[in-house]
């Protein structure tokens, strides 16, 4: 997570979306960089919400806009099985080293997920609270000259980006039913990345 206090942004980082390559290029420009532990690096809507928001308000900060990254569905689960057929993770649960994509994704579809298809949902993370927390700046993660242009525009500086975090190439097939599964199964996910810019 990104915070821009002058220009009053918070990028969230959105997993398996590139927002590691934003945080090398953007980090010493940032007011805070939120880099570990996990779960308040990749804090949700809800997290954000519960913990940086009151925070935040209690020193100035109630106009506070929150950015999003938002991944097509089946590619932002391609990156997840690719990264988790790494080696450090061989022998643990999360492991897809043996697993087609397919069976990943069938994991994935399945109300009660195995521990390697257990990723979440980009719908979930971005959904909006109660409260009216939510996130006025949705983009899509192959619009990156759109990104970049906004980001540049708002934070008014030239961000050079690098790669990084890149998970190994491999083969995605997946069968004509399992992703009509997918899409069934998974429709908000799908209808939030195709409403977003």
């Amino acid at each position: 997570m990104l915070v821009f206090w002058k220009e009053r942004l918070v990028m969230l980082a959105v997993p398996k979306t590139g927002t590691s390559a934003y945080a090398q290029a953007l980090g010493a420009r940032a007011s805070m960089v939120i880099g570990h532990p996990p779960e308040l690096k990749h804090a949700p809507v809800y997290r954000y919400n519960r913990f940086f928001r009151p925070m935040f308000e209690k020193v100035g900060g109630e106009d506070m806009e929150l950015l999003a990254v938002i991944r097509e569905p089946i590619d932002w689960l391609g990156s997840w099985y690719r990264y988790r057929q790494r080696p450090f993770l061989d022998g643990r649960p999360v492991s897809t080293k043996d697993i087609s994509f397919n069976d990943f994704c069938q994991g994935y579809a399945k109300g009660d997920r195995p521990p390697y298809a257990d990723v979440g949902s980009q719908a979930k993370f971005i959904e909006p609270r109660p409260n009216g927390v939510s996130v006025k700046h949705v983009f899509k993660y192959e619009n990156q000259a759109g990104l970049l242009e906004f980001l540049e525009d708002r934070l008014q500086t030239k961000i050079d980006l690098p790669r990084s975090n890149v998970s190994p190439k491999s083969a995605l097939e997946l069968s004509q039913h399992t992703e009509e599964k997918l899409r069934r199964k998974c429709a908000q996910d799908f209808e939030v990345w195709n409403s977003a810019i």
